[in-house]
């Protein structure tokens, strides 16, 4: 009897070391495919990756070339392209229902905040995320399922493009203020993707929004948009 217990402990320790062995073997393409197919999914436009590279022993690593396009409808190239996300996972916590983060670092990021005739693109992809946190729509989509804690996110060094219907998809660039947030999803008992998503689209639009500098250069008639409009007429000289 001792023996066959011996045995099955064996039997489950060696299952478990191959799970695990083909997990931290696989780690970048699951997390790839996590980003780049359900943060499409999610936001309702293109997101890409360029490559994930994670250590399967101490779970920092990178993400690189991470780009989410704009919904239909706006006339600027992306919403958000980043060169580096520098990322820290705890490994063992993959295999269990949260996935904890211990940092998130997204390094130097171009935003595009565009302006349409009825809401601007961060509003859009907000709206699109908020739908995808519908009860029945997270029924219906398994990836949903997996949740998440970052003890620590930040945005830093971000270049934001300012861009309205009466600028033809042109743009004027800005800096916006470090973001930092903190626990998210500790309390609750881990965040969705979708959550997730919802929590740095918040923090991104309720920043942009409360600039009012980013506000006044959106309009007609001021400094920075006169620079645009001398630009434009510069290349017909």
């Amino acid at each position: 009897m001792t023996k066959r217990i011996l045995v099955g402990v064996a039997c489950a320790v060696m299952v478990l070391g191959a799970g695990l062995l083909w997990l931290s073997s696989n780690v970048d393409t699951l997390v790839k495919a996590a980003i780049t197919d359900y943060g499409s999914k999610m936001t309702r436009s293109s997101v890409s990756v360029g490559a994930v590279k994670i250590s399967a022993s101490d779970g920092r690593g990178s993400i690189s070339q991470l780009r989410i396009a704009n919904p239909p409808g706006f006339k600027t190239p992306h919403a958000i392209q980043v060169a580096q996300v520098d990322l820290e996972i705890d490994i063992a916590s993959l295999t269990q229902d949260i996935v904890v983060i211990r940092r998130l670092a997204v390094q130097a990021p171009d935003l595009i905040y565009e302006k349409g005739e009825k809401e601007t693109n961060f509003d859009a992809l907000a709206n699109h995320i908020a739908g995808a946190i519908d009860p029945q729509v997270a029924k219906a989509d398994k990836t949903a399922g997996k949740k998440m804690v970052i003890d620590l996110l930040t945005v830093q060094g971000a270049t934001v493009q300012l861009s309205a219907p009466f600028m033809a998809g042109n743009t004027v660039s800005v800096a916006l203020p470090d973001i930092t947030l903190k626990n998210i999803g500790r309390a609750r008992g881990g965040v969705t993707p979708a959550e997730l998503g919802q929590e740095v689209a918040n923090a991104l639009r309720t920043r942009l929004k409360a600039s009012t500098s980013f506000e006044r250069l959106l309009q007609p008639g001021s400094a920075a948009i006169d620079q645009v409009g001398s630009g434009i007429k510069g290349l017909f000289k």
